[in-house]
């Protein structure tokens, strides 16, 4: 059985009126970004064979979440992507900034076992 075709002419129309905007490009990147971070936890989960979340994973997620929530905020108001990437953007921020503070706390007991 084939697919229905019916919509494919207003697909092509609608892909060839295609408008790349500066929002467009942000949330774009955001999306690469937001994605990107499963391919650097895959490459340290293989590379110590363990399943890792390392900070850089916490990064890509804040500033992609963050890109992508300002897409659709500021460039298509949209509420179903500001709520979709409201709680991804906030649970990153409170994982790398759990982060940051476990590695500073571990910093300071090196210098300390050092004197």
């Amino acid at each position: 059985m084939l697919p229905n075709t019916q919509n494919l002419p207003q697909v092509v129309a609608s892909a060839h009126h295609f408008q790349f905007t500066m929002w467009k490009l942000i949330g774009f990147c955001g999306a690469l970004m937001f994605t990107s971070r499963w391919l650097v936890q895959m490459y340290y989960t293989r590379r110590l064979k363990r399943v890792v979340m390392p900070i850089s994973f916490w990064w890509l997620s804040v500033f992609g979440s963050t890109l992508q929530l300002a897409y659709f905020i500021f460039g298509k108001n949209d509420s179903v992507g500001i709520i979709a990437n409201f709680f991804p953007t906030f649970v990153a921020v409170y994982n790398l900034s759990v982060e940051l503070k476990r590695q500073r706390l571990l910093r300071r007991e090196l210098r300390e076992e050092d004197l």
